[in-house]
């Protein structure tokens, strides 16, 4: 019960998280680019590797931890459901330059945060 619990409580505090920069971004929406989805996942990315890197041998033994930050917060943070379907409205209106950008900067920054980590690790 408390491991499902870490999780809820990090799920949405995640989601709150994401949210939260939703709402700073929302004044420069100006762009068509789906800027808040995409710091979302990169921020989400920087938390899992810092708190692995760091935590991650610390907290082995320690399943809340890692269920509160990596399951439950990264997991509300970063949003692949969202990307997806932005991505696909970017496509569908004719931002077919957007569209790949978002594709693009999303794996490649998301997998060389997650790589350096794994490396540093």
């Amino acid at each position: 019960m408390g491991s499902m619990l870490a999780v809820f409580v990090g799920g949405g505090l995640g989601s709150l998280a994401r949210y939260g920069i939703f709402k700073l971004l929302e004044s420069y929406a100006g762009s068509s680019f789906p800027l808040a989805t995409l710091l979302s996942n990169i921020f989400a990315c920087l938390v899992l590797g810092v708190f692995l890197l760091y935590m991650g041998a610390k907290v082995d033994g320690d399943n809340l931890m890692r269920n509160l930050v990596a399951i439950g917060f990264c997991g509300g943070f970063s949003t692949f459901s969202t990307f997806s379907l932005e991505t696909l409205e970017l496509f569908k209106a004719g931002n077919l330059a957007y569209g790949v950008l978002n594709i693009t900067c999303s794996f490649i920054i998301c997998i060389l945060i997650m790589w350096f980590f794994a490396k540093t690790n």
